[in-house]
């Protein structure tokens, strides 16, 4: 009997977002992880589990070989740099985009003036590592796990990079979204070795995802 194909889910928007494309291929998740106490999930196919993991830890299994595939936001795949992981399939969704945040009143034009140097919270290091110094603008990163709104708000920084999709925490905050980074969606992830030991297995699965998202 083989072993069933694992796959890696965050909670939340990403999870709620792949139960369509799941069904779409046939499979039904038979437990809600948000009142199940179960971190791995029995599906309708015996071919496929679900097991439930923070969204930054999805890559890190996957690769390992812990799960087979994944779902994980673009960002998110970004930051852990992608070692070792097959990413077929822009599945669209979860979309949202990654952006520069200022307090209101903030002069961020003159801020980043080449050359100058700028105080950034963000929990994504590598994005806006990258994002300043294409603009050549020095950064004092100060990584923060949660609540980034604050940061400018009480003198911390002088802007984040953050996650937005519609905006109103950081209207509810008096903050105003200064520049776009870059388009935000999820993507299909697969462990190599996975790929070539369980083709057979993983192929309906990854059509049906295809199928779905296209």
């Amino acid at each position: 009997m083989h072993t069933p194909l694992t796959l890696a889910l965050s909670k939340g928007r990403i999870f709620n977002d792949t139960l369509p494309l799941l069904k779409s291929a046939g499979i039904v998740v038979l437990e809600d992880p948000e009142s199940s106490r179960k971190l791995i999930l029995p599906t309708s196919n015996s071919a496929l589990r679900i097991i439930v993991v923070r969204a930054s830890d999805v890559p890190t299994y996957v690769q390992y070989g812990a799960a087979d595939i994944g779902v994980a936001g673009k960002d998110v795949l970004i930051e852990h740099g992608g070692v070792g992981l097959y990413q077929p399939i822009d599945l669209q969704i979860a979309a949202c985009r990654m952006s520069v945040a200022v307090a209101q009143g903030f002069d961020y034009p003159r801020a980043v003036r080449r050359g100058s140097r700028l105080r950034v919270a963000t929990k994504y290091v590598e994005i806006a590592r990258n994002h300043f110094a294409s603009k050549g603008v020095h950064v004092d990163l100060i990584k923060l796990y949660g609540s980034m709104e604050l940061a400018p708000l009480v003198g911390l920084a002088d802007a984040i990079v953050d996650l937005i999709s519609t905006g109103s925490t950081l209207r509810a905050n008096n903050l105003v979204e200064v520049e776009q980074i870059m388009a935000i969606s999820s993507r299909l992830i697969v462990n190599q070795a996975a790929l070539k030991l369980k083709r057979e297995v993983l192929q309906p699965i990854l059509a049906a995802f295809e199928r779905a998202s296209s």
